[in-house]
């Protein structure tokens, strides 16, 4: 019978074709919708995470009571036994340290005198080290515009909106000028290796990076940093298992100005609160998307079995009960909804695979955007892009056919046949 009916279903292109189209497509978009949106919320958290806040982030006290004035001064010392212990009790995250540079950069000419200067907001991050992954894990290695990365603790990155800005170029000499971790006026000379765009307008316009050994001889911060960043090895946040580590690490230190503290991701920047209205508002757009998909579904099956009232008629006129009618048209609507939904989910993902692994580049769009946002819009494959499609795609055109069906019992065998002679 089911083979019966398949052929039935590939035969009539009236009535079959339009019925996948109408659910290959409305699966396909709500699949996309819910990659989309994933995408786009968890690169903000990634890209937070990775360049400023850290899954977990550890500081004294007292520097987190000015952080956003990256005061170094009050910068941790004893960096390198804290993050063995780290990574001893807490082997499943990547411990880094991270310094925080502010200051002015000073393009020299050829006679030592300032041809250019400008305020810059430095890094001082782990990049050679052996075994760092620091370069991968923020994406430097993707964003090298012109240059190399830096082989020697002298040397250092700019962005390239920054460089063209001061008018350098790889292998010219800048200096830092700032301040040291005990307050007196530092000066150091690196040289500038390579350039790189981020895709992010508040680090595109004036980013200087170098290695964390060279933030330390420059500030004078010999075994210190201003964080120590924890980023899960898988780069997804579990916020379960981060409270456990902040509740474990903090009831081992000292309540003093200079104690160590330890915050998670969502204890930062508000995020904590982004992350409970995102969720919210995700599932809003995405239950009325879903909703409106799920009408134009239902509404095309029901649609599609009122039509064939006549054919029914002669159905039943040639000795089929009304029963048997009734379950061919629920069949018959399954496979239809089963073969749209499959077509719709291997296209939806197709989608969704390529915008996450190439994305849209929309940084144009961002202006002087001041946010730690990316400028390519990329989507992700979660759990929620195999299963959504299944709503519109089966169940809301089998509703749709199971209500036009009911026709089939208060209608009288002579009602169906006048419906054929119209």
């Amino acid at each position: 019978m089911i083979n019966f009916l398949l052929k039935g279903v590939l035969r009539d292109k009236i009535r079959s074709v339009l019925s996948l189209i109408v659910i290959f497509l409305g699966v396909m978009f709500s699949t996309i919708m819910v990659g989309f949106m994933a995408g786009i919320f968890n690169d903000f958290i990634r890209v937070n995470a990775i360049l400023d806040a850290g899954h977990l982030k550890i500081m004294t006290r007292a520097y987190d009571e000015l952080s956003d004035m990256a005061p170094n001064d009050l910068a941790i010392i004893g960096v390198d036994s804290i993050i063995s212990d780290l990574e001893e009790k807490y082997p499943e995250l990547y411990w880094t340290p991270r310094i925080k540079l502010g200051g002015l950069v000073d393009i020299p000419d050829e006679n030592g005198e300032t041809k250019n200067q400008s305020p810059a907001i430095g890094i001082g991050i782990d990049l050679l080290s052996p075994g760092s992954n620091q370069a991968e894990l923020l994406g430097i290695t993707k964003s090298l515009v012109r240059g190399r990365l830096p082989e020697s603790f002298n040397e250092a990155l700019l962005s390239e909106e920054f460089s063209q800005k001061l008018g350098v170029d790889p292998g010219d000499k800048i200096t830092l000028l700032s301040s040291t971790m005990w307050g007196s006026f530092a000066t150091y000379n690196f040289v500038l290796s390579g350039t790189l765009r981020f895709g992010i307008p508040a680090m595109d316009r004036s980013t200087l990076i170098v290695d964390i050994e060279g933030a330390r001889l420059a500030l004078d911060m010999d075994d210190a940093s201003s964080e120590i960043l924890g980023i899960f090895k898988d780069e997804l946040y579990d916020e379960e298992r981060s409270e456990e580590i902040k509740s474990d690490f903090l009831g081992r230190q000292e309540m003093s100005e200079f104690g160590l503290l330890m915050i998670a991701l969502r204890d930062q920047n508000d995020i904590g609160l982004l992350m409970d209205r995102a969720d919210i508002y995700i599932a809003f757009i995405i239950g009325i998307f879903v909703f409106l998909v799920v009408l134009v579904v239902w509404n095309f099956g029901l649609m599609n079995g009122l039509r064939r009232y006549g054919e029914i008629g002669i159905r039943l006129a040639m000795g089929e009960t009304k029963g048997h009618v009734y379950r061919t048209l629920l069949i018959e609507s399954s496979i239809i909804g089963v073969i749209g939904t499959v077509l719709g989910m291997m296209g939806g993902l197709s989608i969704v695979y390529y915008l996450q692994e190439v994305g849209i580049d929309y940084s144009d769009l961002l202006g002087e955007a001041n946010m730690l946002i990316s400028g390519v819009m990329r989507a992700q494959i979660t759990p929620g892009t195999y299963y959504v499609g299944v709503v519109p795609g089966l169940f809301a055109s089998l509703l749709g056919t199971a209500l036009a069906g009911r026709g089939i019992y208060k209608r009288e065998l002579s009602q169906l046949f006048k419906e054929l002679e119209t």
